[in-house]
């Protein structure tokens, strides 16, 4: 049995995922065990249909499992009904999706704005215009999305996930959907604010060396944890 230590952010033992289908019961994950300590920085790499994405959904408590735990920050999301894991990742998680996922009716200013002002934080417009500040936005508070680049828009997720300071950023594929050099500037800005704001990473790439900047990396293969390597990660002025 695992123990939980004070200092892991993310504990998962025993874990397994399982679905039916027409020909029968498909295992999707194995018996997956790895604990990630607070602030540090872990690629899940591996090959389409391996089972990647679907662990990133279990860690966030977006799916539920077949089999295993997860302790999200002391929570074991067994436990947890829909409701208790939505609230769960409301205070201590963010996200960003490789398609942005924004609110096209609100201004970028509204948009990172949102999640801060749907927990009732009083200082939500205080908080959004200092991570816009951060990741070069100021000039663009009332634009659209549909009036920004793709790497603007991204940036504008990669401020909406930072509100509320979250413990744990969850980012899947982050930088897919951007040319090489919009692609660069956003990776770089996921490891500042993980660095400056000492928030856990989890992301999700296809890119071996994006994967290789975090400190550590999950080979998932064919549903099981194949390895677990080191990463070189890129100091931050």
């Amino acid at each position: 049995m695992s123990v939980r230590s004070q200092l892991n952010v993310i504990q998962v033992s025993g874990l397994s995922k399982c679905v039916s289908t027409l020909e029968g019961s498909l295992t999707i994950l194995s018996d997956i065990n790895f604990a990630v300590k607070s602030g540090e920085s872990v690629a899940i790499v591996g090959a389409s249909g391996s089972g990647k994405s679907t662990l990133l959904s279990l860690l966030a408590g977006l799916d539920v499992a077949s089999q295993g735990e997860i302790y999200l920050d002391g929570d074991a999301l067994s436990t947890l009904d829909e409701e208790a894991r939505a609230r769960v990742r409301a205070e201590k998680v963010g996200f960003v999706f490789q398609s942005f996922m924004l609110v096209q009716s609100l201004t970028a200013l509204e948009n990172v704005m949102l999640p801060a002002e749907l927990a009732g934080d009083h200082d939500a417009k205080i908080q959004a215009l200092s991570l816009l500040e951060k990741v070069g936005l100021s000039h663009r508070l009332a634009h659209y999305p549909s009036q920004l680049s793709g790497g603007e828009q991204q940036r504008v997720a990669i401020a909406r996930a930072f509100v509320g300071s979250p413990k744990i950023l969850f980012a899947d594929e982050p930088s897919a959907n951007l040319d090489s050099k919009n692609g660069y500037l956003i990776e770089s800005l996921l490891f500042d604010l993980n660095k400056q704001n000492g928030t856990t990473l989890i992301l999700v790439t296809h890119d071996e060396q994006l994967a290789k900047q975090c400190q550590r990396i999950l080979h998932i293969e064919g549903g099981q944890l194949e390895k677990i390597s080191e990463g070189v990660p890129v100091d931050v002025d």
